[in-house]
């Protein structure tokens, strides 16, 4: 058994801004399963602390972390039996808005203060100094929050092993020299080959140069940030550390997401009952109020409203496709102006076009069941999760093949038929994507190849089983290196 202490700023269903916070919990679970003792380490949000009061907790540390006080409660993660710990410090944790920013969508002054303590507790847990008799051998970090883990932990000898998982290296919690000094951090970490970067402090580039072993999200994602074009300024360093970088696909929580039994369904189906698909399908038109036409093709999409995730190429290519017949049904927010030409687009397209702001998470179920087609035009994505959903719904997927995309999701054309399930384009542009969605609506048209597909798709093992052991073997190939350097 491996003593894993999991460092996130997330965890769902307790807090959640984004994937993160989805694999934050999932990974855990499926390493408790699997016989290791994991403890999750989270921030004392108000609702992580209304989850504790709520769920029971144990105050089991007073700690002093400058001029903050700080109390370590022990609790369950909800609907789970591994053990979350919370980091109650009230100035810097009891706040309105998000986790990393106010109401107003500005990101806190005071982050670079709010995660170094984060850190400086998680690093006393790690080595033993919080008097809670548990300590770990691994110690997991995820994304720029945690990045100053590993860099407090090194200076001690005797130090557990560290991995770091890159979830989205395009945020990387930058912060200007000035604060570097606030922090009181040692003046030899302000280089080039530790944690400056440009002129400013870097808390990911902490986990990226003083982490044992790196991973990320996906295989395609850890070549792609290798290079410049994804790399944002760190490929050289990424390049430097490939030996000790490992791309794991993300899993999903099976039992969230399952046509048989899904919860927010009026209906359920499996891959020997597609026809009853077409219920979700009718289900979710008339919720979202789209014209009961049992022949148009019905496109989905659910994501941010931001460049990456290509609303704009979705926004650009609906016109020609709702004009041809076809149906979309589009659920997400995020920049204004594209919230604004969706919404505008719908009202031009009553009763073929819905769009609905924000996130509901019945609704996204709803579309992942009901919808013909779901459409992912990412510019970048390190793993995807909505790609792996659909695939697991029988909905057949139209990606744009980077990243996670390109590891999960094959088009007949460049894999034996046995092995597709959906639909890929290469390059992030108005008639690429056009094209994959004629050829995926052709597909679709024809019942022996869109089931085909469909089942393919939902042959899949998305689940977290294999990804949890993969985790494993690198965790117990740091703990041999790391007692080999102890030993010697």
């Amino acid at each position: 058994m491996i003593r894993v202490l999991f460092v996130t700023s997330e965890v769902y269903p307790v807090i959640k801004t984004g994937g993160l916070a989805d694999v934050s919990a999932s990974l855990p679970e499926a390493l408790h399963q699997q016989d290791q003792d994991v403890h999750i380490l989270l921030p004392g949000y108000p609702a992580a602390m209304a989850a504790a009061r709520k769920n029971g907790s144990l105050r089991k540390a007073q700690l002093r972390i400058g001029v903050y006080p700080v109390t370590l409660w022990q609790t369950q993660l909800p609907g789970s039996s591994v053990t979350l710990w919370l980091v109650d410090c009230p100035p810097l944790f009891d706040r309105p808005g998000n986790p990393y920013q106010n109401e107003e969508g500005s990101d806190w002054w005071d982050n670079a203060h709010r995660y170094h303590l984060f850190a400086r507790v998680a690093t006393m847990m790690a080595l033993g100094q919080a008097d809670l008799n548990w300590i770990p051998d691994v110690v997991h970090c995820n994304d720029w929050q945690t990045g100053l883990v590993p860099v407090l932990m090194n200076s001690s000898y005797k130090r557990p092993a560290t991995v770091f998982t890159i979830h989205n290296l395009a945020y990387q919690g930058l912060f200007s020299h000035e604060t570097f000094r606030s922090l009181g951090l040692p003046d030899s970490l302000w280089r080039f080959d530790q944690l400056e970067f440009h002129g400013q402090l870097s808390f990911i580039k902490g986990g990226l140069v003083f982490s044992d072993h790196l991973t990320t999200v996906s295989p395609g994602y850890a070549k792609e940030i290798c290079n410049p074009q994804l790399g944002y300024g760190l490929d050289g360093l990424l390049r430097h550390r490939e030996h000790a970088l490992t791309g794991i696909l993300n899993g999903i929580d099976t039992r969230q997401w399952d046509p048989e039994s899904d919860p927010y369904l009026d209906h359920h189906y499996d891959v020997d009952h597609l026809l009853d698909k077409q219920q979700c399908r009718k289900d979710l038109q008339q919720q979202v109020e789209l014209e009961a036409n049992t022949e148009a093709p019905l496109l989905g999409f659910v994501g941010r409203f931001v460049e990456q995730k290509g609303i704009d190429l979705l926004l650009d290519v609906l016109p020609a496709l709702l004009d041809k017949g076809c149906q979309c049904v589009i659920l997400g927010s995020g920049l204004r102006e594209y919230e604004q030409a969706a919404v505008q687009l719908a009202e031009q397209y009553p009763g073929r076009l819905s769009v609905t702001l924000g996130y509901n998470e019945a609704l996204a179920h709803r579309i992942t069941a009901g919808v013909d087609l779901f459409v992912m035009p990412s510019r970048f994505e390190p793993c995807g999760l909505n790609q792996m959903y659909s695939l697991r719904y029988g909905t057949l997927p139209v990606v744009h093949r980077v990243g996670g995309l390109r590891d999960t999701v094959f088009e007949p054309q460049h894999v034996p038929f046995d092995q597709a399930n959906g639909f890929t384009f290469d390059s992030p542009e108005r008639p690429a994507l056009l094209a994959a969605l004629t050829r995926a609506l052709e597909g679709f048209n024809r019942p022996n190849t869109r089931q085909r597909l469909q089942r393919n798709g939902m042959a899949g093992d998305y689940s977290w089983q294999p990804r949890a052991r993969e985790y494993i073997d690198i965790y117990r190939q740091i703990l041999a290196a790391r007692q080999s350097i102890i030993d010697d």
